[in-house]
């Protein structure tokens, strides 16, 4: 009779370590849910989908970026985030404030926030629903999926698209010249942080005087 384990793949220890320590940190945050009276709009309640190219900010950046958001729309002021879903919810935890957020997002768990959620595949950046009127966003915020030029351009017809003006891009240092040509921004000293650590330098660029440097 054959061994019934040897068709079962073998994961190294590493691979396991990291399993364990990932499935430890999962249990922890449904521990803290629960214990917190979980707030639905947390940066937790919808994991990052690492399929999805999702990588969250950590919670310092989201409510930086958040709260830049919030006094570059003004009083009354609307914002739209593209794929920045960790300051989307950054935003809604400040929910009853004097904004309306929309979020544009591939990632179709986000449908749970009802009206405000909009799908949105930067292949496809103007095949946006009828009631996203343009130029009617104070400020848009965008995180492409994808470091590459073509996604930064495909992105940028969307921001160019729902903006009155004001734009807040969050991409890598690389994109530096690109986000230039294709939107007109420029690099910020604030430097955003991911909840893990990423390859890639980070960096914030905006087309307007913001409270980032």
């Amino acid at each position: 009779k054959m061994d019934d384990d040897d068709d079962i793949p073998q994961l190294s220890s590493h691979t396991l370590a990291a399993l364990q320590e990932f499935y430890l940190e999962q249990q922890q945050r449904e521990g803290m849910k629960n214990s917190q009276g979980f707030n639905q709009y947390s940066i937790g309640s919808i994991e990052e989908d690492w399929q999805l190219s999702q990588f969250w900010y950590s919670d310092e950046t989201a409510s930086c970026l958040a709260n830049e958001a919030v006094v570059a729309a003004g009083k009354g002021g609307r914002i739209a985030c593209v794929s920045a879903p960790s300051v989307y919810q950054k935003l809604k935890e400040q929910d009853g404030k004097d904004f309306s957020i929309c979020i544009l997002e591939y990632d179709r768990r986000f449908s749970v926030y009802g009206e405000e959620f909009v799908f949105y595949d930067y292949n496809h950046p103007l095949n946006l629903p009828e009631n996203l009127l343009p130029h009617s966003f104070d400020i848009v915020i965008a995180d492409p999926p994808y470091l590459s030029e073509e996604c930064l351009q495909k992105t940028a017809e969307t921001i160019k698209y729902l903006t009155k003006g004001k734009i807040l891009l969050c991409t890598g240092a690389i994109m530096e010249e690109q986000a230039a040509k294709h939107l007109g921004v420029k690099m910020c000293k604030f430097i955003p942080k991911h909840s893990r650590n990423l390859a890639n330098e980070f960096r914030c660029y905006v087309n307007y005087a913001s409270g980032l440097d």
